[in-house]
């Protein structure tokens, strides 16, 4: 019936660029801005689901599990009135998670055992945050897009095997927590992917 089931194994590197903006600092500052830039090694597994047509085929792949990341500890100044001059260290810690990441896509046979892929992705992000000012960070939906390449190997009883490789880009967001507000600039990277599955 041209459909194949299975299961992905896939390690990469991805790296992120984040910027803060703090609209106030004790009501002395505005516009107060700071960057950075992280890159992490990363493992998963998923499971996919195609359905061929010819030399093409439509897919959708899934991972169960979330991507979890550090938790990041900040001091930042809250001033405790705004008639008060008194101004306190808080602290600020936030852990996000990386939930539901989907991908949609279509290969195309370019030989009997090799094919290109491209196609849309996305990602739920889920802020966990304990901030000492009370405040709280939205949650938000990444969109972004693939592109990939890899070989096919399938055997006698229906049984395949894959390796690919696949570049992932995801668009930016902003999620805004009283007067700070956190700017995913942008979140891309490449992995490596092992498949089996079973055509029937």
């Amino acid at each position: 019936v041209g459909v194949n089931i299975g299961v992905s194994g896939s390690m990469g590197i991805f790296g992120a660029t984040a910027k803060e903006t703090l609209s106030s600092d004790s009501g002395a500052r505005t516009g107060n801005t700071a960057s950075d830039t992280e890159i992490a090694a990363v493992g998963y597994g998923s499971i996919f689901i195609e359905k061929e047509f010819g030399m093409f085929s439509v897919g959708i792949d899934y991972v169960p599990t979330p991507f979890s990341s550090d938790t990041v500890e900040t001091a930042k100044k809250d001033q405790q009135t705004e008639a008060s001059d008194t101004v306190t260290a808080v602290e600020n810690k936030v852990q996000v998670d990386l939930n539901d990441l989907t991908s949609v896509y279509v290969a195309m046979n370019v030989t009997e055992n090799s094919y290109i892929k491209a196609g849309i992705t996305t990602v739920d992000v889920e802020t966990n945050e304990n901030m000492g000012t009370g405040a709280k960070y939205g949650n938000a939906s990444l969109d972004g897009t693939l592109l990939g390449v890899g070989i096919n190997n399938e055997l006698d009883n229906g049984i395949f095997w894959r390796l690919e490789g696949v570049y992932m880009n995801f668009d930016g967001t902003s999620l805004t927590s009283g007067d700070n507000t956190i700017t995913l600039k942008s979140l891309d990277g490449v992995n490596g992917t092992l498949s089996i599955g079973k055509s029937f």
